[in-house]
């Protein structure tokens, strides 16, 4: 029994195009060194002519309809071109769009005056001599409409590379795309149409030369790139043999993969050389061998060979043989890791890839087993394969994803090793792996990380989320079958025979079934139970076929009326409704033209047959008949088969007949379905632990009453008690007494009557009295005045100060040791009256006190640590107790035992 098996892959998403500043600043951090005044140069023209680069790019956006026109009308006669290019349907009306300014035409010429201009600015432009214009009517719509398409992807690519300011965007996507056009439609014309859109662009910018200038950079690229021959694949050399023999198979690389790849510098040690070019390849040796710079990151070198190799008297293979066999390299990569790591990293290290095969782990694991570091690294540098790409004088280098051909054996496991530090990643990788190949976990998957929780690939089930797929293999060949767990019954499956497989009960899905009688032609529906019913229960059916096939009740102009009519007629049957659902355009562009083929037949094969595929012995023969004859085909053999047959015979509505494990647990786990409902244990008083019910709150007020309940808890009655002074009348001469006293109280700890109040506090209580100052600007004044500073700031420190500051003008305690060292940065630097006036200008207190109210203390019981300490710090005089409430906040990583 053959098996096969992927290693899995890295996370897949869109390959994102290098900018300008990004290749640039890449090209220096793999050398390891500062950008030099070329690579700032090009920064700088990147940066300063990037609002430019964006202003023609998104000119050329919002006129794209019309550059693709002019283009379109060059090349094209007999008809109306743009009728074919392909736009979002919107349904507009036109006099509203006109007054909106949303709606307008496309001239086909531009108008008398543009097309006198064209005449003379297309005089100086070189035509390819076998140009022929092409007519519409004879190209046809299919082909018109790819072209159009074609022509408004070039133009997508000119912007593309202007946003990022690299031109190799076009040269990735246009280089090799002759030959494939040649085939279909006319190379010359394409040329006619790049230049047409390059002279439309341009038109757009004729009094700013700049803007022109660019515009031709780019459109010249695209030019010269498309008119370039396709590029020859990159082979990679695998002349090379492992140890014991064993050959590896040749594989190839497209040229463009190799153009948008990530340039790896290459550096070789060469005679002519200057010093400072040497050093450049010596450090590019030591960041290979060692992943780093080692002169830079320990101060270290080895001299006495950087001199032999200067100097010639050693070959750059014979420097880096060295360097494998040096006492730091035997610290830093030997010592720490097992011997299977070591040999990972030593086919990084110096033959710039990931090992592919077992046979070759095995081979060189034994080699270090029995010869140590040293016969390792001899046996790599000597290897054929180093010789055949680096030879004696080209210091290896990162063999990656782009530079060549890479296997899909060791995919994830090879990414892994070339972006992680060694120190990062200390466990074996590809020994496991390659182990795995012949005992998969049972819960892995042939996709990797395809965790599926649609149910349409075959296989994806993770019953632990503990494991990674994106790096194992799976077990997969033809004889594995996909478990399936029939709908209705709990031990019926798909080891039951079809045939004799019960009828759906109660606890199964509803069945739809049409019956038709010869006489009146009347429709008539049973629903499992038997009922019938009239014209009602006609579109009932109607209704369960669309919501079985397209997945939802269609709106009314993507309805198939035609085919409801025969049906209610009598003139079809539900089977043959059913197929011309299955081959509207609604259904073919939602469930086989957007997705692959394996994915597609997933699709169709539940919808129409209520089941999922079991394995491939099941797939093989529909992926044949899609690939020979296409969709229509699959619908059929699917529809005609035996099974349809006996399952739903010609008048009954396909249902779902069969599930995954996986599907059954995502319905019956989901919170609120009604088979998790079904499931659930009934419990009776007498089940239930005593600690349960003791635990379970009876009877509890709910609402904003709960709220406050909550919020009020562990609060003394005292906080209902607190008297709270408001200034409302100046004519009440009793109440300002009192206002003025419980102000003296709260900032100054005391009641200051039998003290002799000084001249600025006396001034502050006239000013009060008469109404010239508010309740807050008295308070303030007491904050600020000599006797408050006197008490309370110069005999403590400043966190004591910021906790008096809180309890005096917030009424609390300090939150945490953010607002501390807040506070206390003001005080430092600006003093207490700011500290004081800082406190009074927080929204928290206008919020609370507002101009007229004297602060209280307030009980605050969030969050949870300030009511103690609120509680502590009223609880005490401030002579009393010099101790800080502060420490009473826990610090992070406090061991308490």
């Amino acid at each position: 029994m053959g098996i096969n098996a992927s290693g899995g892959t890295v996370v897949s998403r869109p390959r994102l195009y290098q900018t300008v500043p990004v290749s640039t600043i890449s090209q220096a951090e793999q050398q390891d060194r500062y950008l030099g005044r070329t690579e700032l140069d090009r920064l700088d023209d990147f940066f300063s002519n990037g609002l430019k680069r964006l202003e023609i790019a998104q000119v050329i956006a919002d006129n794209s309809e019309i550059i693709v026109s002019r283009a379109a009308n060059r090349i094209f006669t007999g008809g109306s071109p743009m009728a074919y290019l392909e736009r979002p349907d919107v349904v507009e009306d036109v006099k509203e769009g006109f007054k909106l300014g949303t709606a307008f035409y496309v001239e086909s010429t531009g108008g008398f005056v543009e097309a006198i201009r064209n005449i003379f600015s297309a005089s100086g432009v070189e035509i390819p001599p076998n140009f022929r214009p092409i007519n519409v009517s004879r190209y046809g719509a299919a082909n018109m409409r790819k072209s159009l398409r074609d022509i408004s992807w070039f133009l997508r690519y000119v912007t593309y590379a202007l946003v990022a300011g690299d031109p190799s965007i076009i040269t990735v996507n246009t280089r090799g795309l002759r030959e494939i056009i040649e085939n279909a439609c006319s190379a010359e014309a394409t040329i006619v149409a790049i230049q047409e859109m390059k002279r439309a662009s341009a038109g757009y910018f004729r009094k700013d030369s700049a803007a022109i200038a660019i515009i031709n950079q780019y459109f010249d690229v695209l030019l010269s790139e498309f008119i370039a021959p396709s590029p020859s694949d990159k082979l990679r050399q695998r002349n090379a043999s492992t140890a014991d023999g064993t050959r590896l198979q040749g594989l190839q690389l497209p040229q463009i993969y190799n153009l948008a790849a990530e340039k790896v510098p290459v550096f070789a040690m060469k005679p002519g050389l200057s010093n400072s070019e040497k050093e450049e390849v010596i450090k590019a040796a030591y960041r290979q061998v060692f992943e780093r710079d080692i002169r830079r990151a320990y101060s270290l070198k080895v001299s006495d060979l950087e001199s032999k190799v200067k100097n010639g008297e050693i070959s750059m293979k014979e420097f880096i043989r060295r360097l494998g066999k040096s006492e730091l390299y035997r610290k830093q990569f030997y010592e720490p890791f097992i011997n299977s790591r070591v040999v990972e990293l030593a086919f990084r290290h110096f033959l710039g890839r990931a090992p592919e095969t077992r046979e070759e782990v095995q081979t060189y694991f034994s080699i270090i087993s029995t010869k140590g570091l040293a016969g390792l690294v001899d046996a790599l540098v000597d290897s054929r394969e180093y010789g055949d790409y680096f030879g004696e004088e080209t210091v290896p280098y990162l063999r990656k994803l782009g530079v060549e051909a890479q296997t899909s054996a060791n995919w994830g496991a090879k990414f892994d090793l070339y972006n992680y530090a060694a120190p990062r990643r200390k466990v074996p990788q590809f020994i496991t792996l390659f182990a795995r190949y012949n005992r998969p976990l049972p819960d892995q998957h042939v996709y990797g990380s395809g965790n599926d929780p649609l149910e349409i690939q075959f296989g994806a089930i993770f019953p632990k989320e503990t494991r990674s797929p994106s790096t194992r293999p799976a077990l997969f060949n033809k004889d594995v079958k996909r478990i399936l767990i029939r709908r209705g019954f709990a031990l019926a499956n798909e080891r039951t025979t079809p045939n004799t497989a019960p009828i759906p009960s109660s606890l199964g899905a509803k069945i739809f079934k049409l019956t038709q009688t010869p006489i009146n032609r009347s429709s008539k529906i049973g629903a499992r139970s038997g009922a019938t019913g009239s014209e009602g229960s006609t579109q009932a059916v109607i209704r369960a076929c669309y919501q079985q096939v397209y997945g939802y009740v269609p709106y009314e102009g993507q309805r198939l009326t035609r085919w409801e009519i025969k049906l209610e007629s009598g003139e079809i049957t539900v089977k043959e409704f059913i197929r011309q659902l299955a081959k509207s355009d609604l259904f073919r562009n939602k469930y086989w033209s957007s997705l692959y083929v394996c994915k597609a037949i997933e699709f169709i094969h539940r919808k129409l047959l209520g089941r999922p595929t079991y394995g491939r012995q099941e797939m093989n023969p529909l992926f044949d008949i899609a690939s020979k004859k296409g969709f229509y085909a699959v619908v059929d053999t699917i529809l005609d088969s035996e099974e349809y047959r006996q399952a739903f015979g010609e008048d009954t509505v396909p249902y779902e007949r069969y599930l995954t494990p996986g599907g059954l647990s995502l319905r019956r786990m989901r919170p609120g379905s009604s088979d998790m409902a079904a499931t659930k244990p009934i419990r009776t008083d007498d089940d239930i632990p005593l600690f349960v019910k003791l635990g379970q709150p009876q009877d509890l007020p709910s609402g904003e009453l709960e709220i406050q309940r909550r919020v009020q808890q562990g609060v003394p009655k005292v906080r209902q008690e607190t008297p709270i002074f408001k200034l409302t009348s100046l004519a009440n001469k009793a109440e300002v007494n009192n206002l003025i006293r419980a102000a003296y109280r709260q900032v100054f700890e005391r009641d200051m009557d039998i003290y002799s109040i000084s001249s600025e506090l006396s001034v502050a209580e006239s000013k009060l009295r008469n109404g010239e100052i508010t309740v807050k600007e008295f308070i303030e004044a007491l904050g600020c005045s000599e006797l408050y500073r006197s008490e309370f700031y110069a005999p403590h420190p400043n966190t004591k100060v910021i906790e008096l500051g809180t309890k005096h003008f917030l009424g609390r305690a300090p939150l945490n040791q953010q607002e501390i060292r807040k506070y206390n940065q003001i005080l430092a630097t600006q003093g207490v009256k700011a500290f004081v006036r800082a406190l009074l200008n927080t929204q928290e207190y206008r919020d609370v006190f507002n101009e007229d109210v004297v602060p209280y203390r307030r009980f605050p019981t969030l969050p949870a640590a300030n009511f103690p300490n609120t509680q502590d710090l009223y609880g005490r005089l401030t002579k009393q107790n010099k101790e800080l409430v502060v420490p009473s906040f826990s610090p992070v990583g406090n061991d308490r035992s």
